[in-house]
C-alpha cells in the first residue's frame, strides 16, 4: 500500500539524478548518466509502477502514468548528450542539451505531482 508521499519519493529520486548530472556539467562530478531503465524512477516505471498506479481509483491515473515514459526517456538522452558535449568541449551545444533536459524534467515533475494528487 502506498503512503501519501509515495509519488513524492519518485519525484525526489528524479531530482537527485538531475543534481548528479548538473554537478558533472558544472565540473564537480563524473556521473555520466544512465539509460532511462537504469535509474530509480526507471526501475519503478518498469517494475511496480503500473501496479501502484493501477491501485488508484482515479480512472485517468494510468494515462497520466503512461505520459511520463516518453519525456523520461528523452530526459535521459538529453542529459547524457549534455555530458558528452561538455566533455567534447562544445559548451554551447551542451547548454542546449542541458536546457532540453531541464524542460523535460519539469514535465516529469508535473506528471509525478499529478499522480500524487490522484486518489
Amino acid at each position: 500500500m502506498r503512503t501519501k508521499a509515495f509519488f513524492l519519493q519518485r519525484l525526489n529520486d528524479h531530482v537527485q539524478y538531475l543534481k548528479r548530472i548538473e554537478a558533472t556539467l558544472a565540473g564537480d562530478g563524473d556521473f555520466e548518466g544512465t539509460d532511462h531503465h537504469s535509474c530509480k524512477l526507471g526501475h519503478w516505471i518498469d517494475g511496480e509502477g503500473p501496479a501502484e498506479v493501477g491501485a488508484l481509483s482515479d480512472p485517468a491515473a494510468m494515462a497520466v502514468f503512461e505520459s511520463v515514459k516518453e519525456p523520461h526517456e528523452r530526459f535521459h538522452a538529453a542529459g547524457q548528450r549534455a555530458v558528452e558535449l561538455k566533455r567534447a568541449g562544445d559548451a554551447a551545444a551542451a547548454r542546449q542539451a542541458s536546457t532540453e533536459m531541464h524542460l523535460l524534467s519539469a514535465r516529469i515533475c508535473r506528471i509525478l505531482l499529478d499522480l500524487d494528487g490522484m486518489k
